[in-house]
């Protein structure tokens, strides 16, 4: 059968990705590279292996073989095509071996490069690589087979491995079909973006394992892995984003993220894998950090892990988690173990991670990319706790507790608003070179006069736009205090980055006798990854817009409405107009009114029809209907539908101020990181020496 040929080739793959951590381990003990390169063959036969088992479950979905438990569990007869396809990581066991692909497609992609230069890191990377595909591997085969087949036998049904005696195949008429609100094109796209982040991160984590283990104390790792980490922080902003456009579209409360736990799951390695990509600059540039990367990519890697136990292992109760599995002991373990063994090797490896430079500024720029990364330390103490602190109390006193967004809003929002300050100030900056000859000549608070005095000539330009900003502010009859820093923050750092695009593009203009735009374009293709950032911060400072808009000013009322009646909102006047309940093909039974969008001055703007499907198992899915511009989003839902009748129904509406801010600053972020992460000349560091005494401050550079 197919289902016995796909776990048969589960089976191979994992004892070829074990024989590839023996195998890298000897070839390495025993001074063997014919080992090491067999090992490296053999975690490269993981990526067709994987991709042959997923296109045999991909079959068996789509051909709608309900005698496969998966099969049922998240597939029907009524589904589309490309639903049962994508159906492949709507369920536990498909979505780990959909992590087990990609992951091996990563390790294979970064094992085909030349290592002539880096042949000491291969054993270890390999090592690692197959590791992390062994134990998800492991899950699939020990604990949640994809293949699994249902079984008559004189007990009943059930789902087996392998064929009981005296058994005989059952296949049910149909399939449940997959949870209706993973039928969304953004719940198709969601998992997959997290899933390509969660993997990629393992890639810049093996290569700091191999660092430790070999000793190379220099930045040569982070240089290997600079566009993987890109790479991995694109693909999880991308998730990120995803899941809360999801949410905003299908979910029926108006928001778009609740601090759900499994939310910050996945949040959580983001916040460490952004600080990771601000402090390696500080180690290529200076020398320095070079303990602190570590310990950045080791929590990341297991943020990484930790986050995909809480989803999988049943511990939390979330709208994104999957039922109660037994998988929760084995990730435990494996989280412990790999956190362990590799703070273990820092701590072996810490005096060989000394500082080549230092702070001689609070000013410089190193000295604030470091506040920068404390402050996203202290948003994951808070997130982390928040998680955490509910399991705990369960786990003492047997009651569930929740933590809800009023914690984590208040808590971690001074520290998002330090953030994109600092984002506007720290461009400002210079990196700390001085020459050992006017470190002399200077004590600690002239030296520190000169950076402030230097930031402050800077400063004061772009901080015109943001006082303007500010004045209209108040002249608009803002008073909320949180709102007029945020937006003041934000105004001020945007003007920044936008002043420095300026300033530079207009001094390469005057020396290399170029127009502004000309000079712009040369400046951003000779370095790519600053002025990518510069666009990053821009997309940030959108999306930092749109979410105080909609927290600080959303606005909401609801009221069951005769055909024919309005509600008033913000300015707006929405009437119910009609109602129609029917079949649809796909077995949804759906009601969807008419109403009609009226601006202050009564003129017609728009007709909206928010809906509620019920789908055949009683899962219902509400879809709001929504009139969307810049300045905001008239949020429109059809509720109780018990309750609806042709003469009557009951509605909610939100008034959501600037959250489309929020989408468009998400496509500036993407095309920013899409420009840091293009490839680029490698460039050879400087020497430790030169990098301690180059003598260049400019303030901004």
């Amino acid at each position: 059968m197919l289902a016995d040929f796909g776990f048969g080739i589960l089976l191979v793959t994992f004892l070829a990705s074990l024989y590839s951590i023996v195998a890298s381990l000897y070839g390495h003990l025993a001074h063997r590279p014919k080992w090491v390169e067999s090992a490296r063959l053999s975690m490269q036969l993981t990526f067709p292996l994987l991709t042959l088992a997923s296109l045999t479950l991909i079959y068996l979905l789509v051909s709608g073989d309900f005698n496969v438990k998966f099969v049922y569990e998240v597939t029907s007869r009524d589904m589309p095509t490309y639903l049962k396809v994508t159906a492949l990581w709507g369920g536990q066991s498909g979505s780990l071996l959909f992590w087990s692909w990609l992951m091996s497609a990563f390790a294979t992609a970064v094992t085909l490069r030349k290592w002539e230069r880096d042949r000491e890191f291969l054993p270890w990377v390999t090592m690692v690589a197959s590791i992390t595909i062994a134990f998800f591997l492991g899950l699939n085969v020990f604990f949640e087979n994809p293949f699994q087949r249902f079984w008559q036998t004189f007990q009943g049904v059930d789902a087996y491995t392998f064929r009981p005696a005296n058994a005989i195949p059952f296949a049910p008429e149909d399939g449940r079909g997959l949870n209706p609100l993973l039928r969304h094109p953004g719940m198709v796209i969601h998992p997959p973006m997290l899933y390509l982040g969660f993997v990629a991160y393992v890639i810049p984590f093996a290569f700091a394992i191999a660092a430790l283990i070999t000793g190379r104390a220099d930045d040569r790792w982070i240089r290997l892995t600079r566009r993987w980490s890109l790479t991995a922080w694109l693909f999880l902003s991308l998730g990120l984003v995803l899941g809360g456009r999801w949410a905003y579209d299908v979910l029926g409360w108006g928001g778009y993220w609740a601090w759900d736990p499994v939310e910050i799951a996945a949040f959580m390695p983001w916040l460490t894998g952004t600080a990771f990509l601000h402090s390696v600059m500080i180690q290529e540039k200076r020398g320095m950090l070079k303990r602190w990367n570590m310990i950045l990519i080791i929590l990341t890697y297991s943020l990484v892990v930790f986050g995909t136990f809480l989803t999988r292992s049943g511990v939390l109760s979330s709208v994104h988690a999957f039922a109660q599995s037994e998988i929760g002991p084995a990730f435990f373990i494996f989280i412990g173990v790999t956190l362990v063994a590799s703070v273990a090797l820092l701590i072996y490896r810490w005096d060989s991670l000394h500082a080549e430079g230092q702070m001689h500024s609070m000013f410089s720029r190193e000295a604030l990319f470091l506040l920068n990364n404390l402050l996203f330390m202290g948003i994951l103490v808070i997130c982390f706790w928040g998680v955490i602190s509910p399991l705990i109390t369960e786990l003492v006193t047997g009651s569930k507790v929740t933590v809800g967004p009023p914690y984590y809003e208040r808590a971690a929002g001074p520290l998002f608003a330090l953030l994109v300050l600092l984002m506007g100030i720290a461009p400002l900056s210079a990196w700390g070179h001085i020459t050992l000859k006017n470190l002399a000549a200077q004590n600690g608070l002239e030296l520190e006069k000169r950076y402030a005095l230097a930031i402050a000539k800077l400063l004061w330009k772009p901080a015109i736009p943001a006082v303007l900003v500010l004045i209209g502010l108040l002249a608009a009859g803002i008073t909320n205090i949180y709102a007029l820093i945020g937006l003041t923050f934000a105004a001020l750092t945007a003007s920044i980055t936008l002043y420095e695009f300026w300033r530079a593009a207009r001094a390469r203009g005057r020396a290399q006798k170029e127009h502004f735009f000309l000079a712009l374009w040369n400046l951003a293709g000779r370095n790519r990854r600053r002025y990518g950032g510069y666009i990053i911060h821009l997309g940030v400072i959108l999306m930092a817009v749109g979410i105080i808009g909609i927290e600080m000013f959303q606005s909401e009322t609801q009221r069951s409405l005769a055909v024919g009646e309005s509600i008033q909102l913000a300015g707006y006047t929405v009437r119910y107009d009609s109602l129609a309940q029917f079949p649809a093909n796909d077995g949804r039974w759906v009601t969807r009114a008419v109403v009609s969008v009226f601006d202050k001055n009564g003129q017609f703007l728009t007709e909206l029809y928010p809906r509620y499907d019920v789908y055949s198992d009683g899962q219902p899915m509400t879809i709001p209907g929504v009139r969307s511009t810049l300045a905001d989003d008239l949020y429109v839902l059809l509720i109780n539908w018990e309750g609806v009748t042709s003469q009557i129904a009951p509605f909610k509406v939100y008034h959501n101020p600037l959250v489309n801010w929020l989408w468009l600053g998400a496509f500036v972020f993407i095309f920013g990181t899409l420009i840091a992460a293009w490839p680029e000349a490698e460039r050879e560091p400087l020497p430790a020496q030169a990098r301690k005494t180059k003598t260049v401050y400019q303030p901004g550079d």
